[in-house]
């Protein structure tokens, strides 16, 4: 079953399965081809399922909480039904579409769904290709025309294949500098070797370089089937309106050759692990992963599986991470995981470390799994993992794309949604003995292989973790064991003593809570010594009150289905939490304890010290992540802005409980904005607000919102070898946030310069096949903000990108943009801003975070509504103002 997240390829595999909760049961009307195409009203009210005489099952779900209607189209086509001379051509294929169709030219599908507010993608796995839209409710023919139209009509011209072939080749080589794939493609060669999952979805160089015009028809011809199809519409629809459009685009479709899906894989009886494979390179940590394989996701193994891997390393509250990570510290993560294809699995163990501790983690984890017993578990722990692995099929339906893939993985997968109620009931009735017998049968040394990626020049050896494998343990001896509440129906806003605000948000669809606490400050309230120091106080704030230890935190959170957390920026301070509506007189308390009387325990602020220190370290071994580590303090010489956010490691591990103290002290006594939005006890949240603002808000003197200095230095280029690819940041500095007018126009550029439609892709990319990602950004705080474009490609393009993108501003300059590009520009903000927008934490966080900086918390549907009057010489006007060659600062990042 697709209940877990896959495990990130770095490729193109996206998850675009579902984690769900009991739906009502289902109505299904098969017709015949005498039937008329029409719905009962019995049947609107739930799920439909129709299967048309072609075999093509159509899925028509309601859903009324927002105006937009998501498309997409299931095809079983993805990688494990190819052959190894055409390994990557289904995801070669998925890229062809946008080139392309019989009705639409080159990049007019993504102009066509995103000009109207859309958004489009499409994504290749294992076992399928998935293309699919969202779009306003009113365009939901255009999404179903569109979204088949890619799917039968592709043209696959030659020269746009030799083009887009380049793309691929950029995408492959980006994967190549991502731990996480290099890690995901070893281990995928070991465990399924022999089988169609055996090569990385992408494809290998060789392949993609091949690949023809007629390779890729005849796959078409092979693979794509109506019987072999789901059509999946969801959202705000009238179903026997898009039934009979599903008609109109499919019914007549005929399927030429039968669909045979390849076997299940077999799983060895007897293993040929323990096999280690070491790969050095310039990495700053070391990034191990170990799998076993496991049953495909129907197996009614899966629930003992999946709950199995919870309790071992689902989260903060499981047995390794207790003892590796909190207990031990001898890594920064770990994490297991199961990934349930339809075919096979794997059992996937991560972890990120210090090179010298290797030999110690291996040894002591390998102890750890050859005496591993479920046994030990306690009846709370194993209550919680079932709640939390509940709680997030749950929550899947908090957002329109979420419920739309979850009920189309299921139909398409497991025969309908009576599969999550089975799983369901299974995972309530696994016992410690069931996890006892999976463990023994799929958990075992001799089915075992191991990928470690480690700096070059460590002392790490393969030969030494093997050694250590058998020693500990040891084949022989495994293979022994085998075997409700009342609230205001709109938004409210009230004040609370000191200055600080509360707001409510309501929405019914789901019983959760969801709290946004805003201060202003962060970096801001720092000097430049003290850089790094908000984001210490935000990790170390929620591990420990004076009443209660970290883990008993995280038992209390996982025991509550809940979450909470902080974080620091640079103009302001923040702790979220969400929560079932249930817990709220639970889990306030603890919001306010951890407010007014943190323990920042020492032992707890030199965890917080090393995970900070490791993730300055992680991120300086991506490029994008060295680049923005290291751009505010490039492009400004004062105020927060100029200070690197998580500090160097030597400053962090120089921070005392004192300097924390006194930051938190200072910070916390700054007036709040606290928005809640879902279900809630308005009465508790309000007495909960005022009581919390008297005991915090002491502050005579308000936050300032400093104007900072911009830097003098134009251009910086850093360096990371063995990297395959260059990346370029062109940047302008903008006015911020309080000019609204200009902040619509730049928007609005942005906007116009982005996307796959946008005028950076179609020119960079789709003309010049310079590189898989090009793209333009917008940053805004109140004072200041800047518009950039950014491209990664390959190190000998790099003159070629830079002149691209001042040819580009050059025509901008030189002449207004047409209004159909404006146009477009308005649907996608539109469109965007309603995407970005579901989840009710992101609601909540908005709101706080806009008037913690004392803006409106309609500030974006008001910028939207400027966008309105911005007009094609608005646009030529702020390029000539702002975007000239002499104001750029130019920051590289190159192998």
């Amino acid at each position: 079953m697709f209940r877990t997240l896959l495990l990130l390829t770095g490729l193109t595999m996206i998850a675009t399965g579902c984690q769900t909760t009991h739906m009502n049961k289902k109505q299904t009307t098969t017709l015949t081809p005498v039937q008329k195409t029409a719905l009962s009203a019995t049947a609107q009210d739930d799920t439909n399922i129709i299967k048309l005489k072609n075999g093509l099952t159509v899925l028509i779900k309601e859903d009324n909480r927002f105006p937009l209607v998501n498309v997409r189209l299931y095809v079983h086509a993805g990688s494990a039904y190819e052959t190894p001379e055409i390994a990557g051509i289904s995801h070669q294929l998925e890229h062809m579409v946008f080139k392309g169709t019989e009705k639409r030219g080159p990049g007019a599908t993504a102009l066509e769904i995103e000009s109207v507010g859309g958004m489009l993608n499409a994504a290749t796995s294992f076992d399928y290709t998935v293309y699919y839209v969202e779009v306003p409710e009113d365009k939901w023919a255009l999404g179903m025309d569109v979204v088949t139209d890619m799917a039968f009509n592709p043209i696959i011209d030659p020269v746009e294949l030799e083009s887009e072939k380049k793309v691929v080749l950029e995408e492959l080589e980006r994967g190549e500098d991502t731990p996480g794939s290099k890690l995901f493609k070893t281990l995928q060669s070991i465990i399924w070797k022999g089988s169609t999952y055996e090569w990385p979805i992408i494809g290998y160089r060789e392949t993609v370089q091949s690949f023809t015009q007629e390779d890729i028809k005849e796959y078409i011809a092979s693979h794509y089937q109506p019987q072999s199809m789901l059509l999946v519409v969801t959202g705000k629809v009238d179903p026997n309106q898009i039934l009979a459009e599903a008609e109109k685009l499919l019914g007549s479709l005929e399927n030429t050759r039968p669909f045979t899906p390849p076997a299940t894989i077999a799983i060895p009886e007897t293993g040929a692990g323990p096999q280690i494979v070491k790969m050095s390179g310039k990495w700053n940590k070391v990034y191990l992963g170990a799998a076993f394989p496991i049953p495909h996701g129907s197996s009614g193994k899966i629930a003992g599986l999946e709950l199995l891997s919870q309790l071992m390393g689902g989260d903060d509250t499981s047995h390794l991470y207790r003892k590796f990570k909190y207990e031990e510290q001898l890594v920064d993560s770990i994490s297991v995981s199961p990934l349930s294809l339809e075919r096979g699995g794997m059992l996937y163990i991560h972890a990120t470390l210090d090179a010298e501790k290797v030999e110690q983690f291996w040894s002591e984890l390998m102890t750890e799994m050859a005496t591993f017993d479920p046994a030990n578990f306690t009846d709370r722990e194993i209550e919680r993992a079932k709640l939390n692995l509940e709680d997030s099929l749950f929550l899947t339906k908090e957002t329109l794309s979420g419920l739309a893939s979850k009920t189309g993985y299921f139909q398409f997968f497991e025969n309908g949604e009576q599969a999550e109620r089975n799983y369901l009931f299974a995972l309530s009735q696994v016992t410690r003995d069931e996890m006892k017998d999976v463990y023994d049968e799929f958990i075992r040394p001799d089915q075992l292989a191991v990928a470690v990626l480690v700096p070059e020049g460590n002392g790490v050896s393969a030969e030494n973790l093997t050694v250590i494998t058998n020693e500990k343990w040891p084949v022989k001896d495994a293979l022994k064991g085998k075997a409700a509440v009342e609230q205001a129906d709109a938004p409210t806003e009230m004040a609370l003593p000191g200055g600080s605000k509360l707001v409510f948000l309501p929405d019914a669809t789901l019983p959760y809570t969801a709290m946004s606490m805003y201060w202003s400050g962060g970096d801001g309230e720092l000097t430049p010594e003290q850089q790094g120091l908000a984001s210490l106080t935000a990790t170390g704030l929620t591990r420990g009150t004076m009443k209660m230890t970290a883990t008993e935190i995280q038992d209390f959170l996982s025991d509550h289905a809940a979450s909470l957390g902080s974080t620091a920026g640079r103009n302001v301070f923040a702790v979220e939490a969400k929560f079932p509506t249930r817990f709220t007189d639970k889990i306030l308390p603890l919001f306010s304890d951890t407010l007014t009387s943190p323990a920042f325990d020492e032992t707890e602020v030199s965890r917080a010290k090393q995970d900070q220190i490791a993730g300055i370290k992680r991120s300086e071994d991506q490029p994008m992540g060295l680049a923005f580590r290291h751009l505010f303090p490039f492009l400004y010489k004062t105020g927060p802005y100029a200070l690197l956010h998580q500090g160097t490691p030597e400053e962090v591990e120089a921070f005392t409980n004192e300097d924390i103290i006194r930051f938190w002290n200072r910070q916390s006594m700054q007036p709040f904005t606290l928005a809640v939005c879902g279900q809630y006890d308005q009465a508790a949240i309000e007495a909960f607000a005022n009581k919390l603002a008297k005991t915090l808000t002491a502050q005579d003197k308000p936050y300032e919102f400093v104007t900072p200095e911009w830097g003098t230095e134009r251009e910086t280029t850093m360096h990371l070898p063995d990297r395959k690819q260059s990346h370029i940041l062109m940047l302008f500095p903008t006015p911020g946030k309080t000019d609204m007018k200009t902040s619509a126009e730049f928007e609005m550029l942005k906007t116009a310069l982005s996307g796959q439609s946008g005028l950076l892709f179609r020119d960079l990319r789709d003309k010049q096949g310079l590189a898989y990602t090009v793209t333009s950004m917008f940053w805004q705080s109140k004072n200041t903000g800047f518009i950039a474009l950014y491209i990664g490609t390959s190190p000998d393009k790099v003159d070629q990108s830079m002149a691209g993108f001042n040819t580009v501003l050059t025509d901008l300059a030189a002449s207004p943009l047409p209004n159909e590009e404006l146009d477009r520009a308005r649907n996608i903000i539109v469109g965007n801003y309603y995407q970005e927008h579901q989840s009710l934490l992101s609601r909540s966080r908005q709101a706080a975070s806009l008037m913690a900086r004392g803006f409106d918390r309609n500030y974006e549907e008001e910028l939207i509504e400027s966008t309105k009057a911005v007009t094609p010489e608005d646009i030529q006007s702020i390029v000539k103002e702002y975007m000239t060659q002499e104001k750029a600062y130019i920051m590289k990042v190159t192998p």
